[in-house]
C-alpha cells in the first residue's frame, strides 16, 4: 500500500518562509513522480511544482515561480517544498502526489496523472 505523509505546514508571516516534506512508502520511490498540489478555500486544487524520477527535470507553477522550489531525496523517500516570500494568497492545503505510471525524465503539472495523494497539510499565511 502507497502511503504518502505530508508534514511541515503551520502558520507563517507574509514574506516567510516554509519548507515542506512529504514522504512515501509502499513504493520505489527512485521511479515516482513527485508533484505539489494545493486547494485554497472556495477554489480548485492546482499545480504548484513537480519533479522527475532523479530530479533532473523540475516545473513550478507560475504563480510561485521564483519563490517556491521543489527538490527530492531518493535515499530518504522523501519530496520537499521550500516555500520563500510567502503571501496571503499562498494560503492552502498543500497536497504531495506520485505518479507511478511515468518514464525517466517526465514530470506532469496535471492532476489526473497523479494515482496517489497524501492527506494535505495546512499552511496558513496571515500577520
Amino acid at each position: 500500500q502507497v502511503q504518502l505523509t505530508e508534514s511541515g505546514g503551520g502558520l507563517v508571516e507574509p514574506g516567510g518562509s516554509r519548507s515542506l516534506s512529504c514522504t512515501v512508502s509502499g513504493r520505489t520511490f527512485g521511479s515516482l513522480v513527485m508533484g505539489w498540489f494545493r486547494q485554497a478555500p472556495g477554489k480548485e486544487r492546482e499545480f504548484v511544482a513537480t519533479i522527475s524520477w532523479r530530479g533532473t527535470r523540475k516545473s513550478v507553477a507560475d504563480s510561485v515561480r521564483g519563490r517556491f522550489s521543489i527538490s527530492r531525496d531518493n535515499a530518504q523517500n522523501t519530496v520537499y517544498l521550500q516555500m520563500n516570500r510567502l503571501k496571503p494568497e499562498d494560503t492552502a492545503v498543500y497536497f504531495c502526489a506520485a505518479d507511478d505510471n511515468s518514464v525517466s525524465g517526465a514530470y506532469s503539472e496535471t492532476s489526473d496523472r497523479y494515482e496517489y495523494w497524501g492527506r494535505g497539510t495546512q499552511v496558513t499565511v496571515s500577520s
